[in-house]
């Protein structure tokens, strides 16, 4: 199984250019998309920042609809909070890896 998963990387050659940003670069530092780090760690940086705004639009979407849809009387804002910030970081690592596979796909 790891002979197949090598395989690839034996025919590209000693140096290709990275598909995003064109710069040459050895064949060792490229991954399956032929991309460099450096842009894998951009993408990721701009993923994450993407997916951070969705997590706080998502948690304020959630608070905004327990504020007026709900109308909590018995359970103490402290655990209301609590959902709030767990709906924010969970919409978060779902804004990022969402992101992050169409930055992937469309460049």
């Amino acid at each position: 199984m790891s002979d197949r998963r090598s395989r690839w990387k034996e025919r590209l050659g000693e140096e290709m250019p990275c598909a995003r940003c064109g710069e040459v670069k050895d064949s060792t530092e490229m991954d399956r998309l032929l991309w460099c780090e450096a842009c894998v760690a951009d993408a990721r940086a701009r993923a994450g920042r993407a997916g951070w705004a969705f997590g706080v639009v998502l948690a304020a979407a959630l608070g905004l609809w327990v504020w007026l849809g709900v109308q909590p009387v018995t359970l103490p804002s402290g655990a209301w909070l609590a959902v709030l910030v767990a709906a924010a970081w969970l919409g978060a690592k779902l804004g990022r890896e969402v992101a992050f596979g169409i930055y992937r796909s469309r460049e």
